[in-house]
């Protein structure tokens, strides 16, 4: 009861509805009904004008919504003597507020937790051991930090501990703690586990990643859906019906209190309170997937995408170039990629550091290389063990040997070696193909995109083997940055998403009719410029976006559907005269508790989102954790 009261307090509409409720029914019980009647007509008048006063202030600011309705239900209740259905109408207004208050938490749970789950404080280490409590936006780059044992990670970092075990599930989807040692990076937002464990603090507060992705929460929280707005305009025919309909059926009758029994069921809250609910719920179920959108509107346009356009390296792909095979010409495989690793560790060239990770995959430690040099673009010379050893491109190794040498299976990319001036082989290497890529094109395909396509700025051989492979249907290659943004705004059918993940994606997610950046790598601009953030590293969450957004869209349209279709069936009864202004005015209630329960239904995916999980998951097992831990959640 306690805390009933105390809720009360933040809701005195409803507080004072009750009191005169109260007071009229005490009133009535002591005979007194005319004193009742005065006081529960005056209350509601006073509530009447208030009401009308909020309809003024919102039409100057262009918008249309259903008060007139409510303000002429209370006056026609109140002026044909029906004052207790004037007083249950009071009580609809004033407590819609707290019912769509309970509603909008209910709908955004997961968008709050993430919120509350911040780390708002730092412990920081001096040089001489001492402990200082700070807030977490003062930590600077450098610090020495203390996280106590199921502590929030406050900044990205790097472990000075000897190990740590952490719980990442809020920023990569995994629900299995993962182990750190000594040199590892952290992310913001990891739990600690049982352990006190330090860090070096490596990037600021408003940097990190956990921070990164509250800023976009905030943001989507803020945002309001055209369709909320559209929701706001259908309300005007509403009214018009209602208002006739409610004169119609006083004229034919010829008894007033018709009118006041058709407009107290004419109040249809799903136009005012359920349409938001159900997108915010979308946005809340988004957030568990572990995709941020930033915008509810945002979610209208994933309802209706029809193309969507994919960045390839680090989105189709995982992005990191991996030695798929070795072929020598002469002696053993292993010694040529020794041989290759041993200059190719001088480099910086990506495809270097792929090479020697492969050479070292085994244990075995390089041999020693001298006299290196490094010719940009095109390789690395160096003598190991006595020989001279030339590590690079297709050209370059021609020029050292005079031969040219054999193209790598289609789809590769070869790292060529010469040894004393023969041709010795090549290391194939490829950025493979995401293990969830096929599967999350087939999902799209299902759920009404109707194109998929690939802008790259790689080759057309490897773009096009890529292509084959994922099941794209549109392939362009050898793409600027430019070249990419002239082609999302040339795509058809609209609207058009656009995947990426890197900084140079930027330009053409904002150019996109729903940008979605792969932000599990912290590309922030990529993410600043994008309309959605997934920030797990997992492609099918695109096609579960899409899922979300067109899910949101049927529970609002339906929640509507549902109000408006009660409230006119309700009101065409009470035309007739045999349905009581008091009755009606409590079914009312009803019609708008139940368009909100529907609504709320946003929250959870549909049937056909869930049979599409299991796909995926069986497919892929990428989408199994989450989708069990969804199901649960449900």
């Amino acid at each position: 009861m306690g805390r009933l009261l105390a809720g009360m307090r933040h809701y005195p509409m409803v507080l004072a509805t009750i009191i005169v409720a109260g007071v009229g029914g005490v009133l009535e019980g002591a005979g007194q009904q005319t004193a009742a009647r005065w006081v529960i007509s005056a209350f509601a008048v006073v509530v009447a004008l208030l009401q009308a006063r909020g309809m003024v202030r919102d039409l100057r600011a262009g918008s249309y919504g259903v008060d007139l309705l409510a303000v002429t239900a209370i006056g026609s209740t109140v002026a044909v003597g029906e004052y207790w259905a004037a007083l249950v109408v009071c009580l609809m207004l004033s407590g819609g507020e707290a019912l769509e208050d309970y509603a909008a938490r209910r709908a955004r749970r997961e968008l709050t937790g993430l919120l509350e789950n911040a780390p708002h404080t730092a412990h920081r280490l001096d040089d001489a051991g001492g402990l200082t409590d700070l807030p977490v936006d003062e930590v600077a780059v450098g610090d020495r930090l203390l996280v106590r044992p199921f502590e929030v990670v406050p900044v990205d970092g790097v472990l000075e501990s000897d190990g740590a075990s952490l719980d990442e599930s809020s920023l990569t989807g995994e629900s299995i703690p993962v182990d750190k040692f000594r040199g590892d990076q952290l992310l913001s937002g990891a739990v600690n586990g049982a352990e006190a464990i330090e860090l070096r603090a490596t990037a600021l507060a408003a940097e990190s990643q956990y921070q990164r992705i509250i800023a976009l929460v905030r943001e989507a929280q803020e945002s309001r859906a055209p369709f909320v707005r559209l929701a706001d305009r259908v309300a005007v025919p509403f009214t018009l019906f209602a208002l006739a309909l409610a004169a119609g059926a006083w004229i034919v009758s010829g008894e007033p209190v018709r009118l006041a029994e058709v407009l107290v069921v004419a109040t249809p809250c799903p136009l005012i309170i359920a349409a938001p609910v159900a997108f915010l719920g979308g946005m809340s179920r988004s957030a568990r997937l572990g995709v941020i959108v930033k915008s509810s509107g945002t979610l209208e346009q994933l309802a209706r995408t029809r193309t969507v356009a994919f960045d390839k390296t680090g989105t189709l792909t995982y992005g990191v170039p991996r030695v798929t095979s070795v072929h020598a010409e002469q002696g053993g495989e292993d010694e040529l990629l020794a041989l290759a690793a041993s200059v190719e560790q001088y480099s910086g060239h990506p495809l270097a550091a792929a090479v020697v990770a492969a050479a070292q995959a085994g244990g075995a430690a390089l041999p020693a290389a001298h006299d290196i040099t490094e010719i940009p673009a095109n390789g690395v010379r160096g003598i190991v063990d006595g020989r001279f050893v030339a590590v690079g491109s297709a050209r370059f190794v021609a020029q050292e040997t005079g031969a040219e040498p054999p193209h790598p299976p289609e789809g590769h990319t070869g790292v060529h070696v010469a040894v004393d001036g023969r041709y010795a082989g090549y290391v194939a290497l490829a950025d493979e193909l995401r293990a969830e890529t096929p599967v999350t094109m087939a999902a799209l395909h299902r759920v009404g995109v109707r194109s998929t396509m690939m802008l790259t700025g790689d080759s057309e051989h490897v773009a096009r083997h890529i292509a084959a492979q994922a099941g794209i249907d549109d392939v362009r290659a050898e793409l600027l940055p430019q070249d990419k943004v002239d082609a999302v705004r040339s795509a058809r059918p609209r609207p058009v998403m656009m995947v990426g993940d890197g900084v140079n994606d930027a330009p053409v997610l904002a150019a996109a009719d729903v940008g979605v950046a792969m932000g599990a790598r912290g590309a922030s601009a990529a993410s600043e410029s994008a309309d959605v953030v997934i920030t797990l590293d997992d492609l099918s969450r695109v096609a579960r976006a899409v899922y979300v957004g067109r899910r949101t869209m049927r529970v609002a349209w339906q929640s509507i559907g549902i109000g408006v279709s009660l409230s006119v069936g309700l009101m065409i009864v009470a035309a007739f005269g045999v349905l009581p202004a008091l009755a009606g005015a409590w079914l009312q209630e009803l019609v708008d508790l139940t368009c909100i329960l529907w609504a709320l239904l946003a929250v959870r995916p549909g049937r056909r989102e869930r049979a599409e999980v299991a796909r995926l998951a069986a497919d892929t097992g990428v989408s199994a954790p989450r989708a069990s831990a969804e199901s649960v959640a449900a």
